[in-house]
């Protein structure tokens, strides 16, 4: 609603201008600046009241509630009175409460004497008039919880709540139709994004036909090896092949193990992508061909297959989604009291996030409704939910578990060499309930990083332990474990064929592994300290923050031959070589000005994009072009 009103705005400000009305432009100014609506923008209107209370207006204060009240609240529904009724109550114990902190006890006693009448008679405010004359009240049994930091950021958030909330719903108000305006402009823009990418998917399907027609003619226009088989996993169901597997200890697999597992007709990757840098520097001309939805949304984690994009302050409890199509538009923003330090989508349906916090929870939000659906208690004794992964079959997701450690945020600081203990659960997604806590051997370990591989059939691991353990999703058993960095496992991929899995840990290596020899290296490539952290963040007078890696620290395109990692300014995109080094700089992603901390990339329509998402909060989305060769 505010963003509608603000560019209605401007809007008529162009007209007036068109149109000579300066006199008309002049009022339309002067009255927006004393607007006590802000433009129907909670933010502003959140920063008013605190301006009132922080420069002790008592009177101002009343007045703009009232304002409020007569304008907004008065025309709710009877049952939302009480609702109304409690936040002007706390409004006003915030108000006192700051006076107090301030030391300014002139205004604690003007406030009960003005207040007097009104107040005396509400239970609520009775034990409030012996306030003033208490010694120290934030010691005070009865008063103490309002003096909390935790008191004030709860009453704040539940204030910008119910104003959200009130905004979305403004059909208790007379809407004008230059609002419903641009409402029609944006559903126009939809569509005529929606009409683009059917007029591409046309284009395509025509060219692939005529291609097959013409077949080896075609030379001058064959795409390169970087897309020539971008869409085949999600042009039929791939081939599986069952057998039985025989009884095996975990260090020794038997070498037929993964035929249950993995495809037989996968092919492995073709000859290295011939890249060339586009017309800036964030842009790569590749030729390339449309994969199909499903699988783009099996590369999607942060940036997702519908062109959701998620922003995390992880210490605000702070989450925003955009979506894309073609211009960025925020589609939900969810706050929440408690740190969040993990997240993933839901596989099915795509709408839900499930979202871990640093005390112990996991809640499912729909991003489309913008409500919660659940919040699971995971485990009290280990509240850091460090990762989230979602089977691709959506009937369930894995929940990694740590306890606290030592050194209290352990999201600001290095981690402590001692190992935390950590807990691996299976949750299941219909029934919201626990079905089962797999065993961590040879000790309980906290899990940094979680994936699945295409199917859900196999779960890989990486553990503060420095080991990687890969577990049967049907046995619900660990197939094999081997000790894989020296010091923490900070990131976990699938290969694109998933006869290996990459990893980077806190030694600075990716290393890549054979899952059917276990513990056997194919490739090993030392990478700079900005591509895997601890990451630093300087400032002026010395000051430095310090971030552990948490999330997805690299991330392969669709074709499995490149891939994208951290660096200090961007991204770097390497290409994937079978000989030493095992890594190829091909592109460098800049436009960040602090060390970027976690990345992702997806080929959708017409072009590839890179994400990457730096510890200032700033996120930078880089179209890689598609040509023909």
């Amino acid at each position: 609603m505010g963003s509608a009103v603000e560019r209605t705005d401007e809007h008529v400000r162009e007209y007036l201008v068109y149109r000579g009305f300066t006199n008309t432009l002049k009022h339309l100014d002067t009255e927006i600046k004393t607007d006590k609506e802000k433009g129907f923008r909670v933010d502003k209107i959140i920063d008013q009241l605190q301006q009132f209370i922080q420069s002790f207006d008592l009177f101002g204060l009343k007045d703009y509630w009232l304002y409020l009240d007569r304008r907004l609240f008065s025309r709710l529904e009877d049952v939302y009175r009480s609702t109304v009724n409690k936040l002007r109550t706390s409004l006003y114990r915030y108000y006192v409460i700051n006076t107090i902190q301030k030391g300014n006890l002139e205004k604690t006693h003007e406030f009960f004497q003005k207040q007097a009448l009104e107040l005396q008679g509400q239970v609520e405010w009775r034990d409030w008039f012996i306030l003033p004359f208490i010694p120290a009240p934030e010691q005070n049994p009865a008063f103490s919880p309002y003096f909390s930091r935790q008191w004030a950021d709860t009453f704040l958030v539940s204030l910008h709540n119910f104003l959200s909330v009130l905004f979305q719903c403004m059909h208790i108000l007379e809407k004008p139709v230059l609002l419903s305006f641009d409402a029609e402009v944006q559903k126009m823009t939809s569509l005529l994004e929606d009409n683009e990418q059917l007029r591409q998917l046309l284009f395509a399907l025509q060219t692939e036909s005529r291609d097959q027609r013409d077949g080896d003619e075609m030379v001058h226009h064959k795409l390169p090896a970087y897309v020539q088989n971008m869409d085949r996993l999600g042009d039929t169901e791939l081939e599986m092949v069952s057998s039985q597997r025989a009884a095996s200890t975990v260090a020794t697999p038997s070498r037929n193990f993964f035929s249950t597992f993995l495809p037989q007709g996968r092919r492995t990757p073709g000859k290295p992508p011939q890249v060339t840098t586009g017309s800036s520097p964030s842009q790569v001309a590749v030729g390339r061909k449309d994969p199909p939805t499903s699988q783009v949304r099996a590369n999607w984690k942060i940036l997702h297959s519908s062109f959701k994009i998620l922003k995390v302050s992880p210490f605000d409890g702070v989450i925003k989604v955009w979506s894309f199509n073609p211009i960025l538009q925020t589609k939900a923003t969810i706050m929440s009291k408690s740190p969040l330090l993990s997240l993933e989508w839901a596989t099915k349906p795509d709408r839900l996030l499930l979202l871990g916090s640093g005390v112990g929870t996991v809640r499912l939000y729909d991003t489309d409704t913008k409500k919660n659906l659940y919040e699971m208690n995971i485990d009290e004794t280990h509240p850091r939910i460090l990762s989230l992964a979602c089977s691709p079959s959506g009937s369930s997701f894995v929940c990694s578990a740590a306890a606290l450690s030592r050194s209290g945020n352990v999201e600001l600081v290095p981690r402590l060499p001692l190992t935390v203990s950590g807990q691996l659960l299976l949750w299941d997604t219909k029934t919201v309930k626990q079905q089962l806590q797999f065993s961590l051997e040879p000790e309980p370990v906290a899990i940094n990083c979680t994936a699945f591989n295409h199917n859900g059939n196999l779960l890989v691991t990486g553990a503060a332990d420095g080991v990687i353990r890969l577990f049967d999703m049907q046995r619900y058993e660990s197939a094999m474990s081997w000790r894989a960095h020296d010091g923490e496992v900070y990131s976990v991929e699938f290969s694109y064929d998933e006869n290996t899995v990459f990893s980077i840990g806190e030694d600075g290596k990716f290393i890549q592994w054979n899952i059917h020899r276990c513990g056997v290296k194919q490739s090993e490539q030392l990478l700079p300290q900005d591509a895997t952290g601890p990451f630093v963040l300087s400032g002026y007078s010395g000051y430095k923050q310090v971030q552990v890696p948490r999330g997805r620290l690299f991330t392969f395109d669709s074709e499995g031959q490149h891939v994208l990692t951290c660096s200090s300014s961007g991204g770097v995109i390497y290409r994937l070589t079978n000989g030493e080094p095992a890594l190829e700089s091909v592109l460098s992603l800049g436009g960040h000005k602090a060390p970027v901390v976690t990345v992702d990339w997806c080929s959708a329509v017409d072009c590839g994009t890179c994400l990457t998402a730096s510890m200032d909060g700033k996120i930078k989305l880089s179209t890689l072009l598609a040509q023909k060769s």
